[in-house]
């Protein structure tokens, strides 16, 4: 028997088929990719433009030797601060000299929170780590100082790329801005958490046709035609008034194009305000250029941050001072088209928030990742910032615009819905340094479109000034957004911005309170993905939804009383168990909090199927004498608890990615970007996997705690995936009963683990100025081996790669372990792999060494104990069908397929299969028993072949009409039936005892596979 199993290496997924046995421990040692991946670029030319540009800019970052942001706990003058530091460093034998470093920008006359300081210190037996310690122990000793950072220069490359439209080919130039000044190599050096946001160049890399076709609309020539900003402006409503910050290279010296430069700056040692490079003058143009391509905003009041060299070069101070000039410039808007992954890098976080808190609008792009989903850069995944994702003008989703969720949550929570909104980012026209009009594309491109938006809208409402403010501008935009049929809501957040539906609600706005979603319909599909494709049933692990709360009424609020849930007992409410998790002490700040909904269903409901609704209400107050209540309606399907084999438990716990840890890529070859940020689960790279899954009838769960929190007797199968966190003991041991006495099969998929490679690949890490080893490889695997000891199964420390082949399909092995110990009595495959580990230890280059049969796929049928025959639970259902892995089938002591009152203690087994798609009648059939009986719709059938069928096999007349797929096998294994779910054109009544019906013979496997010692 098989089953059709998807695993994928973050972007790619693959499906085979392979064996395995009940009560099974099956290992997979490492993640599969296809042989072959076609990719699309994500640029969609409209067709009255002949040639467009990406920009794209990737950073590298070093630590400047001995130089330190001193951050304190308030703005202090100079000479304070001065003090501060020379109190805690004076007299230290650590200190050899100590340097405030001066600061020539226009910031420096202002208080401040911070200071760069120079520290030399001395010079030990054990080197220079304990007088750096014993230092900056004492900075942050003293009570005034909050924080000690290492000062960061960041070189950035700028790569404008032109392409060419021609028959559907694209030719990719590039050219780079290098500088040679780095003392650490860039390739060994951590990369910078926030990056700007121009389209990656790995979607342009790719050469041949496009492999779809689709009408190309004729496309307005302008940005702001297209947002129809004009009927704004005959209003008189033109951004005047707003204040608008643009943090880039710069402007060019030529500003006619634009009607209104307030103040430009430079926050670089370079003393010039030029734009060399044409970046931020393009950003600046689409906010408010008066000219040529039109800006949304043409009389905003524009703050020009030049915080990059021509050189591409910028310091961590240099931000920090260029934020708080901002705040004590009382800019409006910001646009920021930087972001990374770094959403625990809390200097850069908390001085976010201390700029929403001070009102200022903060417009950020959220990361071109896409089509990936889980790849959302910080800050644009705050909850006080305005996140925008890309389409392209036939409202698709730009292909290279991130996806959600939020992974602050994990891995016990679930994450935050982001984008916020969605515009034009693809193929849109800007202002060029040269006075004529360019095209580019990328998330940073539509972020400063939404800058242009917002800075409009609040020149509209400056009469209301003191309704505008971070919360209710993203609650204008949000409500007022234009849904994208066919899209779900991690794809798009609220919408496409509609600047004339804003401008009419928020003209009308009163301060409230507001929650996004606003509803909670896990029926409605495809918006609600992935929570429409599952219905709810009693015993599961809670459904947990986060939903983002909005306060447009203060920087601070708070949750009066607790929410409270109000079933609806026409509809059935009473079948759902609400709990809520919010804010400690119901603080909200800045503008906003999260309210987590935690969906489970009672016992009452466990063989009831319907639908259910109620709403949850909230009260915020802000301040004291407003409040806002707030309803959250919820609507859910409800079925009958599924039986065991059918229901698959997914183990996030174990599950950690960066920046909770130094965590590496799990394919050694993915040099540019070495940490692991992205994660895995089952919803965002693995969201393939799950909906296959649940397209052929199983059931996902998400498991964010540890082992010891969930009944093994209600789940078929644990998945377990790249896990880098350890194993405790008592999960060990539970493990273990879970396996042999409750019958729970497991499947593990491991990646790499080499100390000697991890080495190889070590970064600098610039908090402690210090070469750090990732913490794991791209798996854990002496926890794994831990967790697999009491089965006598081990992972090695060899790394592999190449191509291996399963039955018909061709898979790549991207860098994994193999089986260094298995049981005699399990099967282990093998194929001829390239030992990649030696490779990297001996840097060979090209060379490989490759190595013939290293098994890298085990099967194991592990002892039960009689205990589990004692236990009904663990015997009804299946308790051990191998759902959505490696399928799972076999024996407990009798071998038997059981189930159903069959014997042996044996199981049910389950839907499986999805991976054969219909290609037609095969080209012969031969008969596979005949009909003995009905069970509800399905058939069940008496087989007569000594031979075993694929779960989900198509099952014929004789004639090869298709009547339906096999569901399920039960009985013994030289006796057993199977059941046949019907197509809906099939009708079990017309179907007579003993009517032969027959099967490809190519969707069959001998019994002896699956026989002891085969």
């Amino acid at each position: 028997m098989s089953r059709t199993v998807y695993t994928m290496s973050r972007t790619v997924y693959s499906e085979f088929c392979l064996l395995s046995f009940c009560y099974a421990v099956v290992l997979f040692a490492s993640i599969f990719s296809p042989g072959l991946c076609i990719v699309e670029t994500n640029l969609e030319l409209p067709c009255n433009v002949t040639s467009t540009e990406s920009v794209h800019i990737s950073f590298t970052t070093q630590i400047v030797k001995n130089e330190f942001i001193v951050t304190f706990r308030g703005y202090y003058k100079a000479a304070a601060r001065s003090r501060y530091i020379a109190a805690a460093l004076n007299g230290s034998d650590s200190v050899l000299r100590w340097e405030i470093l001066p600061r020539r920008n226009p910031a420096a006359e202002h208080p401040s929170d911070f200071d760069v300081v120079l520290l030399e210190e001395v010079q030990t037996d054990d080197g220079a780590s304990s007088a750096r310690e014993d230092s900056l122990s004492l900075l942050l000793e003293h009570p005034l100082i909050r924080r000690v950072t290492p000062q960061r220069l960041v070189h950035r490359s700028l790569q404008f790329i032109p392409y060419h439209h021609d028959h559907g080919s694209e030719r990719v130039e590039t050219e780079e801005e290098e500088d040679g000044s780095e003392s650490v190599n860039a390739a060994d050096v951590r990369p910078l958490r926030r990056t700007s946001l121009g389209v990656q160049t790995q979607f342009w890399q790719a050469t041949g046709r496009l492999t779809s076709r689709r009408l190309l609309k004729t496309v307005p020539r302008q940005i702001t035609s297209i947002l129809h900003a004009q009927t704004l402006w005959n209003l008189g409503i033109t951004g005047a008034g707003v204040r608008v910050a643009v943090f880039d290279t710069g402007l060019t010296s030529d500003g006619t194009m634009f009607n209104n430069i307030a103040e430009k700056t430079d926050w670089t040692n370079e003393n010039t305000l030029d734009d060399k490079l044409g970046h931020g003058t393009f950003v600046a143009g689409l906010i408010a250029s008066s000219k040529n391509c039109l800006g949304l905003a043409p009389d905003a009041e524009l703050h020009i941050f030049r915080v990059f060299t021509n050189a591409q070069v910028s310091y961590t101070s240099w931000f920090l001072d260029a934020f708080n000039y901002a705040i004590l410039k009382k800019i409006d808007v910001l646009n920021l088209s930087i972001g990374g992954p770094d959403f625990m890098d809390f200097p850069f976080v908390d001085k976010v928030w201390e700029l929403t808190a001070n009102h200022v609008i903060l417009v950020s792009a959220i990361g071109n990742d896409g089509p990936l989903y889980g790849t959302l850069n910080n800050p644009a995944d705050q909850m006080d910032v305005i996140g925008v994702g890309g389409i392209n003008f036939e409202d698709q989703i730009a292909k290279f615009s991130s996806r959600g969720m939020t992974g602050w949550e994990l891995p016990a929570g679930y994450g935050r819905v982001k984008p916020d909104i969605v515009t034009y980012g693809s193929a849109v026209r800007g202002p060029s340094t040269t006075g004529g009009c360019r095209t580019l594309s990328g998330t940073s491109v539509a972020s400063p479109v939404v800058a242009g938006v917002v800075a409009l809208l609040a020149s509209g409402l400056r009469h209301r000034a003191g309704i505008i403010n971070p919360a209710s501008m993203k609650q204008g935009l949000m409500a007022s957004a234009r849904r994208l049929p066919g899209i779900n809501m991690f794809e798009q957040g609220a919408g496409k911005i509609d600047l004339v539906r804003a401008y009419q609600i928020l003209s009308v706005y009163v301060p409230q309170a507001s929650l996004f979603p606003s509803y909670l319909d896990l029926t409605e599909c495809q918006y609600m993905w992935p929570y429409c494709t599952q219905p709810l049933y009693h015993g599961s692990i809670p459904v947990i939804v986060n939903v983002t709360i909005l306060n447009g009424m203060g920087v601070v609020g708070r949750i009066l009383d607790k929410p409270q849930w109000f079933p609806y007992t026409p509809h059935n409410g009473e079948y759902l168990e609400i709990s809520l998790s919010y804010p400690d002490n119901g603080i909200l700040w800045p503008w906003s909090g999260y309210l987590a909904v935690h969906i489970s269903v009672s016992e009452a409901a466990s063989d009831w199927s319907g639908t259910v609704q109620g709403h949850i209400e909230l009260t915020v107050e802000s301040p004291p004498q407003q409040r806002s209540t707030v309803r959250l309606a919820v609507k859910a399907n409800i079925i009958p608890t599924p039986p065991r084999h059918k229901r698959i438990l997914w183990d996030q716990y174990h599950n950690l990615r960066y920046p909770q840890g130094y965590f590496p890529r799990d394919n050694l070859k993915m040099k540019n970007d070495p940490l692991d940020w992205n994660g895995d689960h089952i919803h965002t790279n693995f969201k393939d996997m799950y909906q296959h899954l649940r397209n052929i009838g199983f059931y996902i769960e998400v498991l964010g705690r540890a082992y010891t929190c969930f009944d093994a007797r209600h789940y078929g199968v644990l998945l377990v995936v790249d896990p880098e966190e350890e194993y405790h003991r008592e999960e060990i041991e539970k493990m273990k009963r879970d396996v042999e006495q409750n019958g729970l099969a497991v499947i593990i998929l491991a990646d790499w683990y080499n100390t000697t490679v991890m080495k190889k690949i070590k970064f600098y890490d610039e908090n402690t100025r210090q070469w750090w080893l990732p913490e794991t490889g791209g798996s854990n695997i002496p926890a794994l081996n831990s967790l697999l000891a009491p089965h006598g199964i081990q992972l090695s420390d060899h790394v592999y790669e190449g191509g291996i082949r399963l039955g018909d399909r061709s898979l790549v092995y991207a860098s994994g372990t193999s089986i260094r110990q298995f049981p005699a009595s399990g099967t282990l495959v093998g194929a001829t792999l390239n030992d990649q580990g030696k490779s990297i230890i001996e840097q060979s280059g090209s060379k490989v060494f490759e190595e013939a049969n290293v098994p890298f796929l085990g099967l194991y049928t592990a002892v039960m104990t009689s205990s589990s025959y004692n236990n009904n639970n663990a015997s009804h259902n299946s308790n051990n069908h191998m759902g959505g892995g490696g399928g799972g089938r076999g024996g407990g002591g009798g071998r038997g397929f059981g189930g159903r009152g069959g014997g042996g203690g044996g199981f049910r087994g389950g839907r499986g299969g999805g991976g054969w798609q219909d290609q037609g009648p095969p080209e012969q059939v031969i008969k596979m028993g005949y009909f003995a009986h009905t069970s509800q719709d399905d058939l069940v059938l008496k087989v007569t072949l000594e031979d075993v069928p694929f779960f989900n096999a198509p099952i014929y007349l004789q004639n090869k009409q298709q009547i339906g797929k096999i569901d399920e096998i039960f009985g013994s294994l030289k006796d057993y039936y199977v059941s046949v779910k019907l197509g809906d054109e099939v009708k079990a009544k017309s179907f007579k005892p003993n009517d032969e019906l027959f099967i490809d013979p190519a969707k069959l496997l001998p019994l002896k596979r699956f026989l002891p010692g085969n």
